[in-house]
């Protein structure tokens, strides 16, 4: 399945990569000056494809080498976590684990419609991944599992109200939230650390591993409140799209067949966000004034 480590080093440095997938260099948008230059580590082997193990085997003859890049990479792909990754049944192994994460993610590294947007943040139903983009350079990524099919989480657009790094959940105050970023404050919606058992799960909230929870928790904004009830200023926009098939076989097994099966492209991001763009410009406008406001 690899190539040896010398030839995968040499290959690597080679394949270095800056803001774009190839595919996507010739459509990447106009350049901004906000934005940033972010480099990516290409897979070596640009061809890459996966296969279909059953994953108590793979596991057996390949886990304990892993690195932890690679490990990463192998959870993110099957939407699960450590915990949970030996007790998948079938398993989706990219045949090439040299690349750095958003390779391995659906979503573009690029979106030109949300290059105004300082921030956003995009959670996938369909492919149950998220994305985090800055002025429409995609900065991090990872699985995701959301609502189950008698809890959906609903799409729309929603924005990061409080925060805390531990709390009770509003459905069962045995279970331990870690990392929680509330998007939704009357239904108790947020994304937060939670078991990823490679398939929508929650009850409505947002599960992520505990190290994507814990970037998220320090990257995104909090609202701006007066009193208890009055936003002055909102957070950071959240936008939940796309429907899952609970019916059908979990969509990023299509890979092994279709590498590209999940892959979004820009044009499908941009016309996702268009509809919310205007008032995600209008409150970011807002905040933007508010801090304005309180420093002079």
């Amino acid at each position: 399945m690899k190539a040896p480590h010398a030839i995968l080093c040499f290959m690597a440095v080679v394949a270095m990569f800056t803001q774009c997938k190839p595919e996507e260099d010739k459509n990447s948008g106009t350049k901004n000056s906000a934005q940033k230059t972010i480099e990516r580590r290409k897979p070596a082997n640009a061809a890459y494809t996966y296969t279909l193990d059953s994953g108590k085997t793979w596991l057996a003859q390949h886990g304990k080498t892993l690195s932890v890049k690679e490990e990463n990479i192998i959870e993110a792909v099957n939407r699960t976590d450590k915990a949970n990754l030996p007790r998948i049944g079938k398993m989706i192994v990219p045949t090439d684990l040299s690349g750095d994460i958003e390779f391995y993610m659906p979503f573009p590294l690029v979106v030109s419609s949300l290059k105004d947007v300082k921030k956003v943040l995009l959670f996938s139903y369909a492919s149950q991944t998220f994305a985090a983009y800055e002025n429409g350079q995609l900065v991090f990524c990872g699985p995701t599992n959301m609502g189950r099919k008698k809890d959906p989480t609903p799409e729309g657009l929603y924005y990061t109200n409080w925060k805390a790094e531990q709390t009770t959940s509003t459905f069962n105050d045995e279970w331990d939230l870690k990392w929680n970023f509330n998007i939704e404050n009357k239904e108790g919606i947020g994304f937060h650390q939670y078991a990823l058992p490679g398939y929508p799960a929650s009850h409505s909230c947002l599960r992520l591993r505990e190290d994507d929870a814990k970037y998220l928790y320090k990257w995104a904004d909090q609202w701006e409140l007066k009193g208890t009830d009055n936003i002055l200023a909102k957070g950071t926009p959240v936008i939940v799209f796309g429907n899952y098939d609970f019916d059908g076989e979990k969509p990023w097994l299509q890979l092994a067949t279709n590498p590209k099966a999940l892959d979004m492209t820009e044009g499908n991001v941009n016309a996702i966000v268009e509809k919310y763009l205007p008032e995600i410009l209008l409150q970011q406008k807002k905040r933007d004034d508010y801090f304005i406001s309180k420093s002079s």
